[in-house]
């Protein structure tokens, strides 16, 4: 296990195995070749090519350049890239908010109207292949010294019990002194309950909360001490019955605030379509797929940039298109959760930056049916978990969960090459040490499960957000069956934070975004987004002829049987179904492998069977894989996995 702190981590030269190969290529003399070009000679030779697979960079069209902050791949093949403001403070106060729909197979875009700041929200894919997006951003944050007006959290009240009131942006809470303050959002109040009856009866307020800050800069604002606030232009019982009350209200740093609002991405339309608001708002939450179809949202910001509590969890519901309550436990933002082959929840202890060092970082089984959490012991370098990367190992069947390198709480500038496996179908779950990355410490690693049942890891850095130039050029390959690490083609883009990757329905690999803190080794420039995309063939796409799916059905029964056309079927060794990635801040709970039985051969096809468990195998659409003895896949077919 190896920790270290942030420092630039310099590009390695091929290495033993590269130049031996490279030897047997009877290749030009290297004095014949500068350095670089000799290079990429050897990048691009056939036998590096059939090892170590290639990597090809994009450079979009100026228009269709968006920050990749968000990407999920739709069951038609393209890949939803959500920017919305991009962690631009200028688009987000121009109301300038984008996604793009990028076509790998064609390598063509379409800009899609954003209807809000989805950036940092969250999102997953439904059973009908849509794409739920929930949360987003209603403020960006204020750092100290750059708040110039006192600001804080105003809990509204309302003590009638007749109805529900709605107070616009802008209304003005009056201190007893006369001071004033406006809300900076929208807030509804819900009624007063009343319980009893007669001298019995008890009215509990109503309460909301709302962001307010003074109507004047400065310390004059500034109070402490918890006061009631009158509402401006109340007048009679209202203005007895609704009122506003706060604890203080001050200069501080101000977090980044969420949005309560939600949308359903519609692949056919390909437009986003409104749905039921969340009761509660968030920026970096977490969306879960169950078995059942529902999704499971926990954990943001909410609209005041506090962390939400543990008490707000939510479900929704794709089929009524609205939201309910879920059982209480507190996550930190951006939590990588599991559905497990039982039905509960795993969480990894992978997340992504915001919540105290000492609460919600301990992994374990939650368990929705009874709201029991079981703690899995055993992981190494428990504090150096946020940024870390998390997988459900191929495949599925296995309930393999890894853990791959992270760092320290905030901006710290610890990594760690830890790697940490637990096996969740053992009776008492508990973390065992995998290899180390290869690359030492590392932030923001993205890793991707890959048709061959080998998980790919590309790039991400030793620092925070890449400072100090710690972008690693390095990518692996992890191979499950024999619990170590093979060398992959080197990127040539660095990615840190912001920053995705997913497989392609072709085999390979798309990696997009990257939003360093610093452009410079010295830390001079503010860094700016990267906005190319690169795509990495695998070296099973260099071994020859690929199988060939000729004929797929467009939907499956679990538990059912498919039959499935194919150009060799005696060449088919194995079958699986992975489920498209719905990527942000490294955190990618919903890619699986499930690995389906060959049941039976024909001269133009086989059988598969599929498992009849939803939780391992959950409703909606997957790419279907079909690979040689040597690992080498079909080209997808779209399924869509119905109960």
């Amino acid at each position: 296990m190896k920790i270290r702190k942030a420092g630039r981590t310099k590009r390695l030269a091929l290495g033993s195995t590269v130049a031996l190969t490279v030897a047997g290529m009877n290749a030009p003399a290297v004095l014949g070749f500068a350095g670089a070009q000799y290079h990429q000679y050897v990048i691009n030779r056939p036998e590096y090519k059939a090892q170590y697979g290639h990597w090809q960079t994009l450079a979009l069209p100026a228009e269709f350049r968006v920050n990749a902050v968000h990407a999920t791949l739709l069951r038609t093949g393209k890949v939803l890239i959500v920017a919305g403001s991009g962690n631009d403070e200028k688009q987000f106060n121009a109301g300038t908010f984008k996604s793009l729909l990028w076509d790998p197979a064609k390598n063509t875009y379409k800009l899609i109207p954003t209807p809000a700041d989805m950036f940092c929200g969250g999102h997953t894919s439904l059973p009908d292949g849509r794409v739920l997006v929930a949360g987003g951003t209603q403020r960006y944050e204020k750092l100290d010294g750059a708040v110039k007006k006192a600001a804080g959290v105003m809990r509204v009240r309302n003590e009638s019990p007749e109805r529900a009131r709605t107070f616009p942006k802008g209304t003005v809470f009056v201190a007893p002194d006369g001071r004033e303050y406006t809300s900076t959002v929208e807030v509804t109040v819900p009624a007063a309950t009343k319980t009893g009856a007669g001298k019995q009866t008890v009215v509990t307020a109503g309460e909301q909360h709302v962001f307010v800050e003074a109507v004047g800069e400065g310390p004059d604002y500034v109070t402490n001490s918890p006061a009631q606030y009158r509402i401006k232009g109340l007048t009679g019982a209202d203005a007895h019955n609704l009122y506003g009350q706060s604890e203080k209200l001050t200069l501080d740093k101000q977090d980044y605030q969420g949005i309560r609002s939600a949308f359903e991405f519609n692949p056919d339309t390909e437009l986003y379509e409104q749905v039921t608001d969340m009761s509660h708002a968030r920026w970096y939450p977490t969306l879960t797929g169950l078995g059942d179809g529902r999704v499971v949202t926990v954990s943001g910001l909410d609209d005041t940039g506090q962390i939400l509590d543990g008490n707000d969890n939510e479900v929704y519901d794709p089929k009524s298109r609205t939201w309910a309550k879920a059982p209480d436990h507190y996550f930190p933002t951006y939590p990588s959760i599991f559905l497990t082959a039982t039905g509960k929840l795993f969480y990894s202890g992978s997340n992504a930056g915001y919540g105290p060092a000492d609460k919600g970082r301990e992994p374990g089984l939650w368990d929705l049916s009874n709201n029991s959490f079981r703690p899995v012991p055993g992981l190494r370098d428990p504090g150096l978990t946020e940024t870390s990367s998390s997988v459900l190992l191929p495949p599925a069947q296995a309930q393999k969960v890894m853990v791959l390198g992270g760092g320290g709480v905030g901006e710290s500038p610890l990594s760690t090459a830890r790697t940490d496996i637990v096996d969740l179908s053992a009776p008492g779950p508990a973390y065992t040490p995998g290899p180390d990355l290869p690359a030492g410490g590392t932030r923001y690693l993205n890793s991707v499960i890959l048709p061959d049942d080998t998980v790919f890891t590309t790039g991400g850095s030793s620092g925070y957000r890449g400072r100090g130039g710690s972008d690693l050029l390095k990518a692996q390959v992890y191979h499950p069956d024999s619990n170590t690490f093979s060398t992959a083609a080197e990127p040539t883009v660095g990615r840190d934070y912001h920053s995705e990757a997913l497989l392609l329905p072709d085999g390979r690999v798309a990696v997009l975004g990257s939003n360093p803190l610093f452009a410079d080794k010295a830390e001079t420039q503010p860094g700016g987004f990267e906005q190319r995309i690169e795509i990495y063939t695998p070296p099973y796409l260099y071994h020859g002829d690929r199988p060939e799916v000729t004929a797929a059905p467009q939907s499956a029964k679990l538990g059912g049987t498919l039959r499935v056309g194919a150009a060799r079927p005696d060449a088919v060794t194995t079958a699986k179904l992975i489920r498209p990635s719905s990527v942000t801040h490294v955190t990618d709970v919903e890619q699986r492998s499930v690995a389906l039985d060959v049941t039976g051969r024909t001269a133009d096809g086989v059988s598969l069977t599929l498992p009849g468990n939803p939780d391992l195998l959950p409703p909606g659409w997957y790419m279907l894989f079909l690979t040689d003895a040597a690992g080498t896949p079909s080209v997808a077919r779209w399924v869509q996995v119905t109960g």
